[in-house]
C-alpha cells in the first residue's frame, strides 16, 4: 500500500490575492493567516465531496525574491528516512527536516529530479 497525499499548498507571490481568487474558484474557506508567510489553510472537513474525499491544503505568501511553488504532501512514518531516498533517487533538499510544534508534525520539502516541489509530512 503506498503513502497517501494529504496537504496541498499554494505559495506565491501575494496569498491574500491568491486565497481571494481560490475562495471565488472553488468555494474555499480559508481559517486565520499565520507566521511571516500569511499561510493560511482550507481544512479537510468541508472541503470534500458526497462521497468523502478530499484533503486540505494552504495557501501564502513566498519570501521576497521567490516566485513560490504549488506543491503536495505525502505522509511518511519516517521523514528523515523518506528525505534521504528521496535524494538517493536523484532529488535534492530544499528544508527539513524541521518540527512544527504549533501543528504537532514534521515536515521537509525536497525537488524531484526535474524541480518539482514535493513536501513530506509525520
Amino acid at each position: 500500500m503506498g503513502q497517501p497525499v494529504i496537504h496541498f499548498e499554494v505559495i506565491g507571490k501575494d496569498g491574500d490575492k491568491l486565497r481571494s481568487y481560490y475562495s471565488e474558484l472553488f468555494g474555499w474557506e480559508f481559517g486565520d493567516t499565520l507566521g511571516p508567510t500569511n499561510y493560511a489553510v482550507v481544512p479537510r472537513e468541508g472541503n470534500t465531496n458526497a462521497e468523502g474525499v478530499g484533503i486540505g491544503g494552504g495557501v501564502g505568501t513566498a519570501p521576497e525574491g521567490y516566485d513560490g511553488h504549488v506543491t503536495f504532501y505525502v505522509e511518511v512514518p519516517d521523514v528523515g528516512a523518506a528525505l534521504a531516498k528521496a535524494e538517493s533517487l536523484g532529488g535534492t533538499r530544499m528544508m527539513g527536516p524541521d518540527e512544527m510544534p504549533e501543528a504537532g508534525i514534521t515536515i521537509a520539502l525536497f525537488t524531484d529530479p526535474e524541480g518539482h516541489v514535493i513536501g513530506l509530512v509525520k
